[in-house]
């Protein structure tokens, strides 16, 4: 009887671990409306080229500090951008953006996001990582580095910085 019970537990487990591999990173936009983020779970809507190499490296990134993401891959990427207040100057190649509305543009760290998202400054509308610095989270190159800033944008259009990454370790 007890390897019955073990059996169904086996089959169970199993089950739930295909059925949910699918699920992990869908390329179809989420039925969930917009709003305040579910407890436990931040889910990040992540618009991108849906052959860039370094935002899947990213997502990944995101992906092993606990978030949820679901990819999207939007015909006009820039204006997408530009319609969430994100200025030429401060873009990169994806963009993230939370179910309660903040945007992180570029290869902003996980570590970065929570912190931000635990205490979001007022006017906030997210966080940027201008460019694709080497060695930020999915930009990895051997053991190339370059120290790099974290900016907030603001709803004004403005910026200022919220973070500086100058080791690797900083990262995570």
């Amino acid at each position: 009887m007890k390897s019955l019970f073990r059996n169904a537990a086996r089959v169970a487990i199993a089950l739930v671990v295909v059925l949910g591999a699918g699920c992990s990173k869908g390329e179809v936009a989420s039925a969930a409306a917009p709003g305040p983020q579910t407890a436990g779970a931040v889910i990040l809507d992540v618009h991108k080229s849906p052959t860039c190499g370094c935002c899947e490296s990213w997502i990944e990134h995101v992906e092993a500090d606990g978030f949820e993401t679901v990819s999207h891959h939007p015909t006009d990427l820039d204006t997408l951008k530009l319609d969430n207040g994100i200025a030429r100057n401060y873009q990169s190649c994806h963009t993230a953006i939370s179910r309660d509305g903040y945007v992180f543009e570029g290869h902003v760290p996980a570590r970065v996001i929570r912190q931000f998202l635990a205490a979001p400054p007022k006017d906030a509308l997210g966080l940027a990582v201008p460019g694709m610095p080497i060695g930020s989270p999915g930009m990895e190159m051997d053991n190339r580095f370059s120290s790099y800033q974290v900016l907030l944008l603001k709803a004004d259009g403005s910026s200022e910085v919220f973070a500086e990454i100058k080791t690797p370790q900083q990262q995570y």
